[in-house]
């Protein structure tokens, strides 16, 4: 049997894992500000249906035909799938090296898409920068490996402090002409530019149509998913860049490396 909740504390909000301990015994969360008791309560589980959630999982079935193919209860099954993506958000690449491509993307949605309830409280999002979709910045190596996170704005700051965090200095950064990269160079980086409003794509080899793919790739999986609660979007996009960057392995590696994942934030007994 597998015994125990995180090793870590979650926020039952918003599934973040950097909590904040207050006098009195509870505990709050650091993104969200959710105060709640200790949220690792004791769950049991036999380690063949973990397993099996965990192939169900990488065959990305949903969670209906989850609860059809495996013996779990619905709470158990998405407390199982919430672990298994916060266990992704900390799978994270190693620092990147080499050419790398930078840029950033809007998620939200398309508009015919959206409840009634949004269209009528809400104007219609203008596409591109500016727009009150959600922005994400994405890093990705020629390796193909990528990295993202979600962001506040597109300014230099937020773009820019991310580059320094996870891409070594002396590499070379292939980005669009946005203003948010204006300077990476004198922080010890070569630069090169695809000018996009011009209809260059490709110049001398420097272009990020590679992370414009992976871009493609995630908002595909998304829009499968058929709409994500805001606050949970952070946990579906570490899912997919964690899958996105594991596409070579197979079925069974895949299996084996979730499970291993999953039980630094499963005590086992």
């Amino acid at each position: 049997m597998l015994k125990g909740a995180g090793m870590k504390r979650i926020c039952p909000k918003c599934s973040n894992t950097k909590i904040w301990s207050l006098k009195d015994g509870r505990f709050r969360c650091a993104k969200c500000r959710q105060t709640f008791s200790d949220s690792r309560k004791r769950i049991h589980i036999k380690t063949t249906i973990l397993r099996n959630v965990i192939e169900e999982f990488v065959l990305e079935h949903s969670t209906n035909i989850i609860l059809n193919r495996v013996a779990v209860s619905k709470y158990m099954l998405l407390k199982i799938l919430t672990l298994l993506r916060v266990a992704m958000t900390h799978d994270l690449p190693a620092v990147f090296e080499g050419t790398v491509e930078v840029d950033e993307t809007y998620l939200g949605g398309q508009w015919k898409n959206k409840r009634l309830a949004v269209k009528y409280s809400s104007q219609r999002a203008k596409r591109g920068r500016g727009t009150a979709k959600q922005p994400v910045f994405g890093i990705l190596c020629r390796n193909g490996k990528v990295w993202a996170d979600l962001i506040d704005s597109v300014d230099a700051k937020q773009l820019q402090s991310r580059i320094v965090k996870q891409v070594k200095k002396g590499s070379v950064i292939c980005s669009d002409t946005w203003r948010g990269y204006t300077g990476i160079a004198a922080k010890g980086y070569v630069h090169r530019l695809v000018t996009h409003s011009k209809n260059s794509y490709v110049n001398n080899g420097n272009h990020i149509n590679g992370l414009e793919g992976f871009w493609g790739y995630l908002k595909r999986k998304l829009a499968a998913k058929g709409g994500i609660r805001a606050e949970r979007l952070h946990l579906y996009l570490a899912e997919y860049v964690w899958r996105y960057n594991h596409r070579h392995m197979n079925l069974k590696e895949q299996q084996s490396y979730l499970l291993k994942l999953l039980k630094k934030y499963i005590r086992s007994g």
